[in-house]
């Protein structure tokens, strides 16, 4: 059997984060980096009775991180003895595998190789990847399959399967994707930081939630905001656009916007993207850019058009 190759794109959130989980309009990108998954049919072998998915992940430098053996026909049943990431993975093809039943009923065994190309701390979508190349080798819908297995807006997912910059939107679990022209006249003026800590997205929405009040009025303003920011072609109204975006989000979660905290003497404007506190922060900026954030410790800088798919 020829080998099975799937591929998903990394994202990231350019507005509306937290409130995109209740309906506002969220611009969204997919990047250049993302993963890969390979499916491969091995023989049953003495060291092999039953069927058999034998899964090597590989990070961005080509280096297993981890690798586990499962039982086919054990998906669906207690692996509470296995570790984090086991149990995950578990869940996830046990859920896929409900979803469609022929998935992995031929009684045979795989070799399963994924390979991610950014490093995992980046929160480029390690997890969306994962579960969207899975949707496509069980052929099953990848919302259904995140939502059933976890949480979150499923904006991840439409990065996951689309090739340009989207505004996505859900509503009781049905999205709505929109691919759109974001090719900003200011681009080169445009970079992403990485605050060299990975946030966690799950902890962070579970915050969100127990935090929010009724948000209506603030998601029309988002919904604003997330139009703009598409169409503007001056940076100065894009920064006050980030801003206004940044204070209006701070106040919903309660927290203090981060360049605030961090960076109160850049000279250009900055805007958490996604999950506050970690990943990666969108600044305006110019050549002192990278010079005034390696200062303080933040190495990884990346101009905007290295970042976003639809640029060459």
């Amino acid at each position: 059997m020829p080998k099975k190759k799937f591929y998903s794109n990394g994202k990231l959130l350019l507005s509306g984060e937290y409130v995109v989980l209740d309906g506002a309009k969220a611009l969204a990108i997919p990047t250049k980096y993302g993963q890969k998954l390979e499916v491969s049919q091995i023989e049953l072998s003495n060291n092999i009775e039953t069927p058999t998915l034998v899964w090597k992940s590989f990070d961005h430098r080509d280096v297993v991180w981890y690798q586990h053996s499962f039982e086919i026909d054990a998906l669906g049943k207690d692996v509470s003895y296995y570790n984090s990431v086991s149990q995950t993975l578990h869940e996830l093809l046990s859920e896929a595998k409900r979803l469609n039943p022929d998935f992995l009923s031929q009684n045979k065994s795989f070799e399963v190789q994924t390979t991610l190309s950014f490093p995992q701390d980046w929160g480029l979508g390690s997890s969306s990847t994962l579960i969207h190349n899975i949707a496509l080798w069980a052929k099953v819908n990848p919302y259904t399959l995140l939502w059933n297995a976890f949480k979150g807006s499923g904006y991840d997912i439409a990065c996951a399967k689309h090739n340009s910059p989207i505004v996505y939107e859900v509503h009781n679990q049905q999205p709505n994707v929109s691919e759109v022209s974001f090719s900003p006249s200011f681009s080169k003026q445009l970079f992403f930081v990485h605050l060299n800590k990975k946030q966690d997205s799950r902890t962070a929405i579970a915050n969100y939630n127990a935090k929010k009040s009724a948000i209506s009025n603030e998601i029309k303003i988002i919904n604003a905001i997330t139009s703009e920011m598409i169409h503007t072609h001056s940076l100065v109204d894009f920064e006050q656009l980030l801003k206004e975006h940044e204070q209006l989000i701070g106040e919903i979660i309660q927290e203090t916007p981060i360049q605030e905290r961090l960076f109160s003497d850049y000279f250009g404007q900055i805007k958490s993207l996604g999950a506050w506190g970690g990943d990666f922060i969108l600044a305006t900026g110019n050549e002192d850019t990278k010079a005034y954030f390696k200062k303080k410790g933040f190495t990884t800088i990346i101009p905007f058009d290295k970042m976003i798919l639809s640029y060459s």
